[in-house]
């Protein structure tokens, strides 16, 4: 689909600059940022990226951690 934008003159210098080091057209440049933009706001895909970088992450208290709290408590009476 094609569309029509209104940059400013220094934001549109920005833009042609960056796709010729990044080696692709202005539309690929403008379809990756709107891209990234939406996927900023997409909190499925929020969540999943959170998923995938706590899935090898295994539940509860470390084994150490909790033997050190312990310890720190001593024998106080609640």
């Amino acid at each position: 689909m094609k569309t029509a934008i209104s940059l400013s003159d220094a934001l549109f210098e920005k833009a042609d600059h960056l796709a010729a080091n990044l080696g692709i057209s202005r539309s690929q440049l403008y379809a990756r940022s709107v891209q990234a933009f939406i996927g900023r706001y997409d909190t499925e895909a929020i969540t999943a990226r959170l998923n995938e970088v706590y899935s090898d992450k295994q539940p509860g208290i470390d084994s150490v951690l909790l033997s050190m709290q312990t310890r720190t408590l001593g024998d106080e009476s609640w």
